[in-house]
């Protein structure tokens, strides 16, 4: 019996994912992969975000996962070293109880993906020091921080949270489908199919009835 395998594809911007950049080379690298395994793909998901977004913003990453367990199938990464510096994606990895394999780092385990996560967290960890360190400085020579205009600063911010919710609606919004038409058709129905899967809402909460319609008066917008 052939192996089972489910492909993870990612790329940072959404240029690169509407343009094809960066994912076409992921996906023909995991396809020889799996062709040398003799393995068939069974499922894959990818998704387009910058690599510094929390496990709340991997929706596709989530299902991946959750379909890897259910199906006993094996997760299939063409490059480690695009997420390598990702904390969260690490030790979401390692704790998922799914099997996973790199394709550019094959011997990868838990273990090592481990290790790698707490490298990518001190990481992460010394770029706020320095950042912090570097503020002090400027404000100790007199250079006044902050924004000049409140006032466009708030609307800059609207701006990007109502952008940040119309990107996670198009990327849960395919699942939201995927269930549907596996005959859950409800509010209710969808959300404890969204939770079951461990897929959690843009803020890291459970989904609710009045959660799942807002993507789906987003997305029908």
């Amino acid at each position: 019996m052939n192996k089972k395998f489910v492909g993870y594809y990612r790329v940072s911007t959404q240029q690169q994912g509407l343009t094809g950049n960066g994912m076409a080379a992921q996906q023909e690298t995991v396809r020889r992969f799996i062709e040398n395994q003799h393995g068939v793909l069974e499922m894959k998901f990818s998704e387009v975000e910058s690599g510094k977004y929390s496990d709340s913003e991997r929706p596709q990453l989530a299902a991946a996962l959750d379909y890897c367990k259910r199906n006993k199938a094996t997760l299939v990464i063409a490059k480690l070293d695009r997420l390598a510096r990702n904390a969260e994606f690490l030790l979401r990895l390692q704790n998922s109880g799914a099997d996973f394999v790199c394709c550019d780092c094959p011997n990868a385990d838990r273990f090592t993906v481990g290790i790698l996560a707490l490298v990518a967290q001190r990481e992460r960890e010394l770029i706020g020091e320095r950042t912090r360190l570097g503020l002090a400085a400027l404000k100790n020579k007199g250079i006044k921080l902050g924004t000049p205009n409140p006032q466009k600063a708030v609307a800059a911010m609207k701006v990007a949270n109502k952008t940040a919710k119309m990107e996670f609606a198009a990327k849960v919004f395919p699942i939201i489908e995927e269930i549907k038409s596996a005959g859950v058709q409800t509010l209710r129905g969808i959300c404890e199919c969204l939770n079951r899967r461990g897929i959690p809402t843009r803020n890291g909460k459970n989904w609710y009835p009045a959660t799942v319609r807002n993507i789906l008066k987003i997305q029908n917008a």
